[in-house]
Parts: C-alpha cells; structure tokens; sequence
C-alpha cells in the first residue's frame, strides 16, 4: 500500500465523508463537521478515546446510526460516487458497505459454519457459490474451519471477532467498518487479525475504516489517519508521520498511547 497517497483524491475516493453532524433524540450533538476519506484499496484508522465518536461515525455510514434514535443533520456521504442519504443499512450493505460493529456480535447459539452462511443470504448466492465462499473464508481464517461445527457461544473471544469479520466477509464487501476490533484481546490474537485485514487489504483490494483506540496497531497497517476528539475531527495525517507523533496519545487520546 501506498503510504505516500492521502486517501482524499476525488477520483480514487471509496468512501467521502464531507462536514457531517449526527444528532441522538432531536437534540444531543455526537458528531460536528467530521469528514474524512477512504480511497480505493486503502486502510485509514480513525483513532480517538471511549466516547470520541468513532462508534457514531461508522453507524453515519452504514446507516446503522437510524437504530440509535439518531440522524445525520447535516452534511453529506458518498460511497462510489453515489450519495448514500435515504438509503437503508441493508441496501448499503448489498452495495458493498458492511460493518462490524464493536463487541463481537455473533449468534451464540448457531456453530460457526452457521454463522458464515447467514452472513451469505444478503446476495442469495446458489448453492455453489455458498460453499465457495465458505471455503475462501475458511483460507483467511483457518481457526474457523477447525471449529466450524463449535457453536460460536463456546468459542474464545478471538475467535468470535475473527467470525463476525468472516460473517461480514461473506457479503463480498468493497469497504469494511471496523470498530473496535482489538478490543478485549490478547495482543497475539490483536496482530494475527490485523495481518489478515492487511492480506484482505493487499490481495483483495478491500477497503477498511477502523476505528480504534489502540494506537500503535492501528497505524502500523493503516495507510492515514484521523483522530476524533468530542465528536470532531482534531488531527490527520499518513500513519507513519502519526506515529512519530508523541503527542497523539497525551493531548488527543487521553493519557499514554498503548503499546
């Protein structure tokens, strides 16, 4: 990936997110003027504290922010050059949108293998294709295929991060919301899933927007990166001079960067 290449070009854009504004309940203010872009092949971190606004950006989005009791005020998102206002997270996902949201969501009580393929009914694929799918996720995360036939209940928290990426997978997306995802993890477990989002990223050509807090991570695979702060978009920047940065974890992060 081209480190040297801000992900803001008009013609490479995937994702351009102009000076949006989200409100809860009519009257609480997530999110002012953010924006932000992903280009083509790109992954961008957005980094920030609990409460920042990650998690509110990435449901503007996805669409997903309308389940909260909120809306976008204000501003404007494209996705391939076509603006995704009024368009339901379902359309959106069928369009190449699809969101992980933070905590490992998965269908405890289905196995594995059923969790992938629920995750395949949005393109109602044949039979055929189904099972194609199936096994290309399998070859991306080959600690599913060991437990394919475990209920995701019964699985370790890394597992079930790796599942709900692989359910997302199976969409066939063009742009990937990741929240969180290092969250709750050993940092073994943290490395193994961000090397495969970068192999997704190189070979696939799949665009990623992760929000997360750990910093160091994040930049290490990102190509740029934005930090929120109060909702606001307070800094940016290609990840390598980021990580440079020793302010971003004292003044934007709240306290020391992890490590």
């Amino acid at each position: 990936m081209n480190q040297a290449t801000r992900p803001s070009a008009a013609h490479s854009a995937l994702l351009a997110v102009d000076d949006i504004e989200v409100i809860y309940d009519g009257a609480i203010l997530a999110v002012a003027g953010v924006s932000l872009r992903v280009g083509q092949s790109d992954i961008v971190a957005l980094l920030g504290a609990n409460g920042a606004g990650k998690s509110t950006t990435l449901k503007a989005i996805s669409g997903l922010v309308q389940a909260d009791r909120a809306r976008v005020s204000r501003g404007h998102i494209h996705f391939q050059g076509q603006s995704t206002a009024g368009v339901a997270p379902n359309v959106l996902a069928r369009q190449g949108i699809v969101h992980v949201l933070e905590g490992r969501h998965v269908f405890a009580h289905l196995t594995i293998e059923e969790n992938l393929r629920s995750g395949g009914f949005l393109r109602k694929p044949s039979r055929r294709q189904l099972e194609q799918d199936l096994e290309r996720i399998y070859a991306w995360f080959p600690r599913l295929q060991t437990k394919r036939k475990t209920q995701a209940g019964l699985t370790s928290g890394g597992e079930q991060q790796m599942l709900a990426i692989g359910r997302a997978l199976m969409t066939q997306p063009r742009l990937v919301l990741l929240d969180e995802p290092s969250m709750g993890l050993a940092p073994m477990i943290v490395e193994e899933i961000f090397a495969i989002v970068a192999q997704l990223n190189a070979q696939e050509g799949m665009g990623f927007l992760v929000a997360e807090q750990n910093i160091n991570v994040a930049l290490r695979h990102a190509s740029y990166g934005y930090i929120l702060e109060s909702g606001r978009v307070v800094g940016e920047g290609k990840a390598v001079e980021l990580r440079g940065r020793e302010d971003i974890g004292q003044f934007y992060l709240g306290g020391k960067a992890r490590v």
